[in-house]
């Protein structure tokens, strides 16, 4: 099995470029939609395994908001976008052009807005991915997932090796409409055992 230690090299260059690359595309897209600016910064890019994900999504909060997709093509997997479900709720403010207000439930209306924001933005991902690797990567529908950590691991996780597979973890952080407030949330990108391999390879790092 891969180990993170051995693919350090993605985190200070090649997902740091995609990363980059993809919080650019999302940004776009997420201020053409609603017509106000929204920015979105990749403060830190780390990689960790599938076991220690549960830890990670803890450190949003006891409850969370999990946009999930699958990814096919010529790779399979997993994409995840999380937040605790304060930030989340505000970040629907956001994008329904509302005043960011305290954080308040999500009804249907901002479900349905966290998943359009969980689809552009890990489409938009997974595309600066697919053009850095020269693969074909194709996002599902996205389904989304309310509630406390564990909860969202068992809707969300992939089967795994005993100890973990390796997961790539972007913080990606959101302000916008002049708020003043940096809601942060982590794309998580989950690949199958199958298409570690084929990762590495394509990055020169196998």
């Amino acid at each position: 099995m891969t180990r993170p230690d051995h693919i350090d090299s993605l985190r200070n260059d090649g997902l740091r470029e995609v990363a980059t690359i993809g919080a650019g595309h999302a940004a776009t897209a997420l201020s053409q939609l609603t017509d106000r600016r929204i920015m979105i910064a990749v403060p830190e890019v780390r990689t960790t395994t599938s076991a220690e994900v549960g830890e990670l999504l803890a450190g949003l909060g006891d409850h969370v908001a999990v946009v999930s997709m699958r990814m096919l093509g010529d790779l399979t997997g997993r994409a995840l976008l999380a937040f605790g479900e304060g930030d989340a709720a505000q970040l629907c403010d956001l994008i329904l052009r509302r005043e960011v207000g305290p954080p308040r439930a999500l009804g249907e209306l901002e479900q349905s807005g966290l998943k359009e924001v969980g689809n552009i933005v890990c489409s938009a991902y997974l595309t600066a991915l697919s053009n850095f690797m020269g693969m074909m990567l194709l996002p599902s529908v996205p389904s989304l997932t309310m509630g406390p950590v564990a909860g969202a691991l068992t809707d969300t996780m992939l089967p795994t090796e005993e100890g973990g597979d390796p997961v790539f973890c972007v913080d990606t952080t959101f302000r916008g409409g002049g708020a003043d407030t940096t809601l942060l949330g982590a794309f998580l990108l989950m690949p199958d055992h199958a298409s570690i391999r084929a990762i590495l390879e394509a990055m020169r790092l196998d």
